[in-house]
């Protein structure tokens, strides 16, 4: 079936915000077949064009002009096998949270800890996602993607990302130049399990898991995310909407020092990484609300629609919130997902 673009379309169901803006033009990238006549359109070509994964790392906050694309390329296969290692391949449309879950039903292991993070596979690298104690690139082996502009298509080694913290070149120097099609993971068979921050410990012990297993970790990060987060289905929002900020040592030194029960994590190069919803709690955000946006009322990190909120009320929202943290601990908080 070719391509079929669709005018002025709703972005409301698309985007985890629920913010409600149009798209001039909307496609579906359902098979890599149809990628040529996709690069070939010259509409495509000529103007702005937005690639979306799973919508959970978004805010919108103007109609776009231009084609939006959503990619839905699917399917999961083991590509090669060596000892203990496997390599899973994963096209880009898949759900996250659906594949971590087929891989623990394969016996293969090592994302067990990034359970019920939204969004898609494909998305995965160019936020290099992460939560309790790991991150998508310690398991990322390949990721493939087309040039937007060439049709070029490329194999991305995982050095060659460039990850860092909620960060890879697909944010940086290459971004809006690539498409990604296809991620593919380095997982085990042999179990290596992460336990050690104490939100997993907790919840395995309040199940009674004193042998825990790759499903019984992630089964414990669901019911963490589950209590801590929204779901996004009754409560719009795209997660942490801050990173923690990583602060040189002395100055995450100075801060301990006023404030004591301030959690801070040091890093392998020196520097510390410091709980930004810690700050945001103790400024007195947690609950407040702008223009239908707000900040939630368990979790300080998580910024909310509450209902008709627009992308620039989000947006005014967490202007303010980094105003008054800068103002009064002296730290510049980052906001995490990509504004439009």
């Amino acid at each position: 079936m070719p391509l079929v673009f669709t005018s002025d379309v709703s972005l409301k169901p698309y985007n985890t915000l629920g913010i409600d803006v149009p798209a001039a033009r909307w496609v579906c990238l359902d098979q890599l077949a149809d990628l040529p006549a996709l690069l070939a359109d010259a509409d495509f070509q000529a103007q702005p064009h937005l690639i979306l994964g799973g919508g959970s790392n978004i805010v919108l906050t103007q109609p776009f002009t231009g084609t939006v694309v959503k990619v839905g390329l699917r399917g999961i296969r083991c590509v090669a096998e060596e000892g203990d290692a496997v390599l899973v391949r994963a096209a880009a449309g898949e759900s996250w949270h659906d594949f971590v879950r087929h891989t623990l039903a394969q016996g293969w292991y090592g994302l067990e800890n990034l359970s019920l993070i939204p969004g898609s596979v494909g998305a995965s690298p160019i936020q290099n996602i992460g939560a309790y104690g790991v991150e998508v690139k310690d398991r990322i082996h390949t990721v493939e993607a087309v040039s937007l502009t060439t049709g070029a298509t490329r194999c991305f080694t995982a050095a060659e990302c460039r990850f860092a913290y909620r960060d890879s070149i697909f944010k940086q120097e290459e971004a809006g130049k690539w498409l990604i099609t296809a991620v593919t993971f380095r997982l085990s068979r042999v179990p290596v399990l992460m336990t050690g921050y104490g939100d997993i410990c907790t919840a395995l012990a309040q199940a009674g898991v004193i042998a825990p297993t790759p499903l019984a970790v992630s089964d414990a990060v669901i019911r963490i995310r589950a209590d801590k987060l929204p779901n996004p289905a009754v409560l719009g929002n795209v997660g942490s909407f801050f990173k923690n900020p990583v602060l040189p040592a002395t100055q995450a030194t100075a801060l301990s020092a006023h404030y004591p029960d301030l959690p801070c994590y040091p890093q392998a190069d020196g520097q510390v990484k410091c709980a930004a919803g810690w700050l945001i709690d103790h400024a007195g955000w947690k609950g407040k609300t702008l223009d239908g946006a707000g900040v939630h009322a368990r979790q300080a990190l998580v910024l909310v629609n509450l209902g008709a909120a627009s992308g620039e009320a989000v947006l005014a929202l967490a202007q303010h919130i980094q105003a008054d943290v800068l103002a009064r601990y002296g730290v510049s908080l980052e906001i995490e997902p990509l504004v439009y």
